[in-house]
């Protein structure tokens, strides 16, 4: 809680500074927005142009044909814009404006000038943007012609669209070239290759069915060791398996054989035939035989004739399945044998080839991998001359600059709001460094940390002279608080003659006693005003009376008190006016005759206040310091500096004044709200005719004079 209150505290005395100081934040705030204002008037009108365009990287731009390099056309660059934005402003292209446009002409009629000032004025027309995340980017000029300024926009942009088309073409024609000369180059590396490993097959007797493959050749050789080992093993196999079945047949009869030839799987379909026609012969005889007919019957010899040739053609038959069989396996054995041959021969040839294999193998890598950059290359160029011939813009202009309608500078809303603000800041940074370098008296705290006394009141501004006032007001409040403090502050009833004093004029100490006598008086004390201003002397007209007879009469002849004592309209106030001080009574104040007449008036009156002149100033302030009973200082706010109060305390101190506190006077409520604690009793002197005009007491309403009186200097 107690954070928040010190925060509060803190932005109410920055509020504090500004509302006192709003003369000066008022009068800084007027001169930067005026000066802002008639800058903005006379400033020269500027209209400004743009082209939109849109820029590509040189994509023709091709490095020499480099297979397996991944960068060779990599046209991302994230520098490109940034790039493209300090070329657009190089001489390059700005002096070739300059010429088309005849700019010196136009700019310096009659004065020629170097084309390099011309153009550094065109550079400083020229403003670059980019669109963010976009390939746009917008060319804007500014001139104080529209026309021209849309003129030389769109001939920026053309020359440099005309610059970029053209180094296009010239770095195409010369990639072009270069890359036709890298594929000559890699048909004669193919060629040279294809020769050095047709050369090593030949000399090498090396048998390779795929030269144009990157399968190996030694690998071909040992896949033709492996084939015809696996013809070895299957003619083996069959060789085996004709033996196997000659000898079985061998054991067998005509018979046996005749019928075991499914079983052995020995398919013959002559046999198969004949043996059924032999069965069918042999069932017909049976059926005859069986019907009656002799074994002499012509059918029965004829079927006998039958029998006896089929039964010849089925041992024929096996009789030549047996040297089938024979003849079979005398072929495989030879095949066996020219197999082997074969496989003897593949795998000494294997061996005798190793290192010859091996440098065959690389002569044709070189030639296939000579072969595959030549076709990847040729492809390249095929594709490059095609797009060559196709129409391409790196950089094309999507909006032409049009001269402007209105003027882009000066932004005048942008101006004043700018010079608004700075008035502000400047205003309010015046106010307070003003209010740093002021050392006067701005608080009740400055008062007690630099001169360590109590403040006994706080007098607002524009406070009336009391005795002039039919009734009673807000105004006597402020004095009679100041009659409370001095009453409880005096150490004894015995104190009563006080003087009041001030480090300079003007400070209100005069009005200060006077408004404090009459308010005593209408307390009930018996109260003397003793003017001791001798040389400029207020009192007098303050309660309009006499001057003839005073102080310094009666300090300088023979007159008694009562003579020099003159009644007020006020009951219980009386006043002895300063007298016409003689010139040559100066320093009349420090004398017997003086300390005896305070001793007296002491004994005659409840309270007697003594008007002095400053202190600083006059020594008679000082003298009146050291023989009353009491000293008041009286301390105009915000007036002067407080190394001047110290030297006000130090005087009064240094001639053994005591000093009872401060009266702090002339405060302005209305900025200084702090005060108004001490003078809120404003608020209980409203009647129930007049209405209550604001929480803030307004005294300057009430009067239009200050605390000083008419001819009041002190």
């Amino acid at each position: 809680m107690s954070d928040n209150s010190e925060i509060k505290l803190h932005f109410l005395d920055y509020w504090r500074v500004i509302r006192v100081r709003s003369g000066i934040v008022l009068l800084a705030f007027l001169l930067v927005v005026i000066t802002a204002s008639v800058t903005t008037y006379f400033m020269p009108k500027q209209y400004q142009s743009a082209v939109m365009m849109e820029i590509q990287p040189d994509t023709a731009n091709m490095a020499v044909f480099r297979p397996g390099d991944p960068t060779a056309y990599n046209a991302s660059d994230p520098k490109f814009i940034a790039t493209q934005f300090q070329i657009i402003q190089q001489k390059e292209i700005l002096y070739s404006v300059v010429d088309e446009m005849e700019l010196a002409k136009n700019w310096y009629p009659n004065d020629p000038v170097p084309r390099e000032q011309l153009f550094f004025r065109l550079r400083g027309m020229l403003n670059m943007q980019e669109v963010r995340n976009t390939s746009l980017i917008q060319i804007v000029v500014s001139s104080g012609n529209p026309r021209e300024a849309a003129d030389i926009a769109n001939k920026i942009a053309e020359v440099y669209q005309r610059r970029r088309v053209d180094e296009l073409n010239t770095i195409t024609i010369k990639s072009l070239a270069k890359l036709q000369d890298e594929v000559d180059k890699q048909q004669q590396k193919a060629d040279d290759a294809y020769v050095a490993m047709t050369r090593l097959r030949s000399e090498n007797n090396i048998v390779d069915t795929a030269p144009d493959s990157m399968a190996d050749p030694t690998t071909i050789e040992i896949s033709t060791v492996q084939a015809v080992s696996t013809d070895v093993t299957t003619t083996q196999k069959e060789v085996a398996t004709l033996k196997n079945l000659i000898n079985g047949i061998d054991t067998l009869n005509d018979d046996d054989l005749m019928r075991g030839l499914a079983q052995l799987n020995i398919p013959d379909s002559i046999v198969t035939q004949r043996l059924q026609s032999y069965q069918a012969a042999i069932a017909e005889k049976e059926r005859l035989l069986s019907s009656g007919l002799g074994r002499k019957h012509p059918e029965i010899l004829a079927l006998d004739s039958q029998m006896a040739v089929f039964n010849d053609q089925i041992r024929k038959q096996l009789s030549s399945i047996r040297g089938t069989l024979v003849a079979n396996m005398r072929i495989a054995e030879g095949n066996l044998e020219s197999s082997q041959k074969a496989l003897q021969g593949s795998k000494d040839n294997v061996e005798s080839n190793k290192v010859k294999m091996g440098e065959y193998a690389e002569a044709k890598y070189r030639y296939i991998n000579a072969r595959e950059l030549l076709k990847a290359a040729s492809n390249k160029l095929q594709t490059e001359t095609i797009e060559k011939g196709m129409p391409r813009n790196p950089a094309r202009i999507w909006a032409t600059a049009e001269p402007a309608t209105a003027p882009s500078k000066p932004n005048v809303p942008l101006n004043i709001a700018l010079g608004v603000l700075v008035g502000i800041v400047v205003g309010v940074g015046l106010a307070f460094f003003i209010e740093y370098l002021d050392t006067s008296v701005k608080t009740l705290d400055d008062i007690e940390s630099y001169l360590g006394l109590p403040v006994l009141a706080v007098i607002p501004k524009n406070i009336k002279l009391l005795h002039r006032e039919s009734s009673d007001t807000a105004d006597a409040e402020a004095y009679r608080i100041l009659r409370t403090n001095i009453e409880f502050n005096r150490k004894s009833a015995e104190f009563n003659s006080i003087t009041f004093v001030s480090g300079g004029p003007g400070e209100g100490k005069s009005t200060t006693l006077a408004n404090l006598a009459v308010t005593c008086a209408q307390g009930g004390y018996n109260v003397l005003i003793v003017d001791a201003d001798l040389r400029r002397p207020t009192q007098h007209n303050i309660f309009t009376c006499s001057n003839a007879v005073g102080l310094s009469n009666y300090l300088t002849t023979d007159l008694q008190l009562e003579d020099v004592i003159l009644p007020t309209t006020i009951e219980n106030l009386s006043i002895m006016p300063s007298g016409i001080l003689p010139s040559d009574a100066v320093g009349i104040l420090n004398s017997q005759r003086m300390s005896d007449m305070i001793a007296d008036v002491k004994s005659r009156y409840d309270i007697v206040l003594f008007d002095a002149p400053p202190i600083l100033g006059v020594s008679d302030a000082s003298v009146l310091a050291s023989e009353v009973d009491l000293t008041v200082i009286v301390v105009q706010h915000r007036r002067f500096p407080r190394s001047m109060l110290l030297r006000v305390k130090q005087a009064a101190v240094n001639v053994g004044g005591n000093i009872l506190g401060v009266v702090l006077n002339n405060v302005d409520v209305r900025h200084d709200q702090g005060y108004q604690y001490y003078t809120s009793y404003n608020d209980y002197y409203s009647t129930a005719t007049k209405p209550k005009k604001s929480k803030t007491p307004s005294l300057a309403a009430a009067s239009t004079n200050s605390n000083k009186t008419d001819g009041e200097e002190y």
